[in-house]
């Protein structure tokens, strides 16, 4: 199916496919089933280790450089040599359309390690933060840029209402600003724009530095090697987000250990 190019594609996309789950499991039943999870794991506790924590993401396919080579361990696998690798949390890509992702990849990846899962979805609608905690989110991604701020807060209500760590993801200073008014503690700076694909590798260093210091920072999109993240730590990121650079790579644990030895150097800028 191809990768829709535009914002309003990707939305009315992502709504097309709640509503059909909607269909099949009503939002009154998938509420009561999230309200009646196992607690969340500790997202937050996670992301505050001293140095620079590591959250790498599952994830199948990008629409920019294809397939990413995560096929070659199972979903199982890869969170595990995630997890021994030495990441303090592990994100999976749940959006279908684009990414060829799935909500029971996340719940396969959590159940067979103890870290902390992230969610990786376009979240637009109530219902897909119930279905997330479901399917075992302890924290979730809201793009500021993508909603309204009123449904934003609701949203940031709704999940911090079930126990998960909501990450504000913005990709421009008056981004950063919304997400600050609605009161959020977890930000993450996405170096991608939303509908072309482009990376602008000074996005953090550009926003980070007017968050307020008790505000977590997170530097997602561009994260490849060690000395990236190093780049990060010393611009005040908490912590990175590193995918295809681990999916692709022939080892993953090694290349997870890579980037997590760089978090937990001396030599890394930390808030402690």
């Amino acid at each position: 199916m191809p990768a829709p190019s535009t914002l309003d594609d990707v939305v009315a996309g992502v709504l097309r496919d709640v509503a059909k789950r909607e269909a099949a499991v009503s939002f009154k039943e998938i509420k009561a089933r999230s309200r009646d999870m196992a607690p969340t794991r500790d997202a937050r506790a996670a992301l505050l280790r001293h140095g620079c924590s590591v959250i790498v993401e599952i994830k199948r396919n990008s629409p920019v450089f294809g397939p990413t080579g995560a096929g070659h361990l199972s979903i199982e696998a890869l969170a595990q040599n995630i997890e021994a690798g030495g990441a303090h949390l592990i994100a999976c890509q749940t959006e279908r359309l684009r990414f060829d992702g799935s909500l029971a990849d996340m719940a396969q990846a959590r159940a067979a390690v103890e870290l902390p899962m992230v969610c990786r979805d376009v979240i637009v609608d109530p219902y897909q933060i119930h279905e997330a905690r479901c399917y075992g989110a302890d924290a979730i991604p809201l793009q500021v840029g993508i909603l309204d701020q009123a449904r934003f807060e609701a949203l940031l209500d709704r999940a911090e209402s079930l126990g998960m760590a909501a990450v504000a993801e913005v990709r421009t200073p008056e981004e950063a600003d919304r997400a600050l008014r609605a009161g959020v503690t977890v930000v993450a700076v996405n170096s991608w724009t939303f509908d072309t694909n482009n990376l602008n590798r000074n996005a953090f260093a550009e926003i980070a530095p007017g968050l307020p210091s008790e505000v977590i920072k997170i530097s997602l999109g561009g994260v490849s090697t060690p000395r990236d993240l190093i780049n990060a730590a010393s611009c005040g990121a908490d912590a990175v987000l590193a995918a295809e650079a681990v999916m692709a790579a022939g080892d993953v644990l090694s290349a997870t250990r890579s980037l997590a030895t760089a978090g937990q150097h001396p030599a890394c800028p930390s808030r402690r």
